[in-house]
């Protein structure tokens, strides 16, 4: 393909590699314009969907990845529809009271950079519009990926365009960010390590509902939840909701967690259904009125779930000169907030590991595969801890009447006094861990330790 050719023998530096990236969501998007602006000269975005046309419900952004949506020239966008996070409130989902409150007014003064909410639209056309910014970058949409060819010395795909005849590209590293269907990861599993990919069902669904100002301005108590700076979490056993105001605080946006009975007979590749109105009421009939009145303005026929899937943690995320990112390689529940985040981190760590490349080893597949396997070493003790953290988190709100259920509960009440609470996402103890990593920062100061902590054979796993 003309677009990935060049002349390897007049390589000069790591701007000439060829990066390929599989997937334009927001690890893939990310992954892109991190190259960019290092000032890689060749990166070619593979999609599968016609175009970016961006769909989907709010999303929490966290110091962490605003750190790096700063440095990618993004965030100034992104930003003026965003809201500034001041605090979060925990209630109880029966009876609206609060079970705990953790006030975050100086987010900015402790990590640099504010606590978030916006919509996911914001968000990617932010990355989006900062890839189109870049000339290194060229996007080919409608055009899916049919497999890896070979994975060295340099990595070979096949992509198929919608309406064309299918096509070898090669390069010179191949990144995965084409999500938690990956059909990478199950072929690298294969092909590396002659084993599966093993996707776990976590037993859990989720309603994503969006409700605008002027469907909830009748209500005072709604109107003052859209008007606030706060996330609130209503729990109950088995179940919570989450919600917070995007777009200006012209959408309210409420994000559940349930057991997912309703789904469990579905068979659907996206891993979404069309919902019961009548269920998604059901399923949240014991909890306040206030949740009751929300739930009740999302229109007959508009419900729809997402089964909340995860695969066991891989035994590697490299093969040869081929790299996963994202959901592809560290799916996780959505209690902690860090699904996005983790994948533009990992684009930003990938970009600085593939920029330190001495220029006599561009065209070492070795060289190349061990500075992939130091991204994983940076990034895979990080994300397995916060897939850990989500999965847990969701258990401590989901617990039924009982003794663990008042320990949780006056643990939340001792929260201001001891800096932790049940909630992790919210516990200011598990914020400062997670807020004030710098992930650049830590590939800059670590990569060379583990460069040498590579054996020169171990190219596969680690």
């Amino acid at each position: 393909m003309q677009a990935c050719s060049i002349n390897l023998t007049a390589m000069a530096d790591f701007r000439d590699l060829r990066i390929a990236v599989i997937g334009a969501g927001m690890g893939g998007l990310g992954t892109a314009l991190a190259f960019a602006r290092k000032g890689f000269k060749h990166i070619n975005v593979f999609e599968t969907a016609s175009n970016l046309g961006f769909v989907g419900a709010g999303i929490q952004m966290p110091p962490n990845v605003i750190r790096v949506l700063d440095r990618l020239g993004c965030w100034e966008e992104i930003a003026k529809e965003a809201t500034d996070v001041k605090g979060t409130s925990i209630r109880q989902g029966s009876t609206d009271v609060e079970l705990g409150h953790v006030y975050m007014p100086d987010m900015r003064e402790k990590y640099g950079y504010p606590h978030c909410t916006g919509h996911r639209s914001s968000l990617a056309g932010g990355l989006f519009n900062g890839c189109k910014k870049e000339s290194a970058i060229k996007f080919h949409f409608s055009t899916a990926l049919v497999g890896i060819d070979s994975w060295a010395p340099k990595p070979k795909m096949t992509v198929k365009p919608r309406d064309g005849e299918a096509y070898q590209v090669e390069a010179d590293i191949i990144l995965a960010a084409d999500g938690i269907k990956s059909l990478t990861r199950t072929q690298m599993l294969k092909d590396a390590l002659g084993t599966e990919s093993s996707e776990e069902d976590t037993g859990q669904a989720a309603y994503r509902i969006m409700l605008k100002r002027s469907e909830m301005e009748h209500d005072p108590e709604m109107i003052a939840l859209l008007d606030s700076d706060t996330v609130v979490r209503w729990i109950g056993e088995k179940r919570h909701i989450i919600a917070y105001p995007v777009s200006n605080k012209q959408i309210y946006n409420l994000s559940s967690a349930q057991p997912d009975t309703n789904f469990a007979a579905a068979t659907n590749a996206t891993y979404t259904t069309k919902g019961s109105k009548k269920q998604m009421l059901e399923v949240y009939h014991d909890f306040c009125p206030l949740v009751q009145r929300m739930l009740d303005l999302v229109p007959e026929g508009e419900v729809c779930e997402w089964k909340l899937r995860q695969h066991k943690t891989l035994p590697t995320w490299v093969h040869g000169s081929v790299a996963l990112i994202g959901d592809a390689c560290h799916p996780t529940l959505p209690h902690m907030s860090q699904g996005a985040a983790m994948a533009i981190e990992d684009g930003a760590v990938l970009a600085e590991c593939v920029s330190r490349i001495p220029s006599g080893k561009l065209n070492d597949p070795e060289a190349v595969t061990k500075t992939l396997k130091v991204f994983e070493l940076l990034r895979k003790p990080h994300t397995n801890a916060l897939v850990d953290l989500a999965a847990f988190s969701g258990r401590t709100l989901h617990l039924g009447e009982g003794k663990a259920r008042e320990e949780r509960d006056r643990q939340f009440k001792e929260g201001l006094k001891t800096g932790s609470v049940p909630d992790k996402w919210a516990s200011p103890d598990v914020q400062k861990m997670i807020y004030a990593y710098d992930c650049v920062k830590d590939a800059q100061e670590r990569y060379d330790e583990l460069l040498a902590s590579l054996s020169s054979t171990n190219g596969t796993t680690v």
